[in-house]
C-alpha cells in the first residue's frame, strides 16, 4: 500500500476526546509504521481534560494535541491519508470532504465518554472504557497483514474491527473515493 509509514486520520465531531485518544494510542503503538492524526467536523478548540488524564495514566503521549478542523487534511498540502476512521456516530453521518488519494475507511464508533454526567469518577471511568475499546481496535488493526490484503479484504477487516466490543452503531461508513 505505501513505501512510507501509513497515514491514519481519526475523525469525530468535536475532536476533543475519542479521536484524540485514538491518535495518541496509534502514535505510540504504531510508531515507525504509522503516522496518526485526528480532526473534527466541528472542533471545539480544546481537548477534554479527562482524555489527557486517562492517556497520561496509561503512559501515552499527551503533548501537542489540539482540536482541529478536518479541512486541514483535505487540502493539497495535507498528508495523503491511507486510512480514515470515524470514531463517533455523528461524524459518520456527516458529509465529509473529498479526501485526496484513495484512503481505506471504516466506522469505529464508540459511545462518547464526554457525554457522561455525574461525578468526576464516573466521567473518568467512561474515558477509561473508551480508551480500552479504542486500544483494542487499534491493536487489532496493527496486527493486520497489510501487504497481503487486497482492497476488498482490507475494507472488510476494517469494518469487522468497528464491530468489536463497545461499538456504538451499526453504520457502514463510506467516504467519497474520488481524487481531487
Amino acid at each position: 500500500m505505501a513505501d512510507r509509514p501509513y497515514n491514519v486520520l481519526f475523525l469525530c465531531t468535536g475532536n476533543t476526546a475519542r479521536s484524540i485518544l485514538a491518535e495518541s494510542i496509534l502514535r505510540k503503538d504504531g510508531a515507525g509504521r504509522f503516522n496518526a492524526f485526528s480532526a473534527g467536523s466541528q472542533p471545539k478548540g480544546t481537548i477534554n481534560p479527562f482524555a489527557l488524564k486517562v492517556l497520561e495514566s496509561f503512559d501515552y503521549p499527551t503533548d501537542g494535541y489540539r482540536s482541529k478542523n478536518w479541512d486541514e487534511f483535505s487540502g493539497p498540502d495535507a498528508p495523503e491519508m491511507d486510512f480514515i476512521f470515524t470514531v463517533c456516530d455523528s461524524a459518520a453521518g456527516e458529509a465529509c470532504p473529498v479526501w485526496p488519494g484513495h484512503p481505506a475507511s471504516a466506522h469505529w464508533g464508540i459511545e462518547d465518554p464526554a457525554a457522561v454526567q455525574g461525578p468526576d469518577i464516573e466521567k473518568e471511568k467512561a474515558f477509561v472504557q473508551a480508551f480500552k475499546y479504542l486500544k483494542n481496535r487499534i491493536s487489532t488493526f496493527l496486527a493486520l497483514p497489510m501487504a497481503s490484503l487486497d482492497q476488498i479484504a482490507l475494507t472488510h477487516r476494517l469494518e469487522e474491527i468497528g464491530r468489536l466490543e463497545g461499538a456504538s452503531g451499526n453504520r457502514i461508513f463510506r467516504f467519497d473515493r474520488r481524487t481531487t
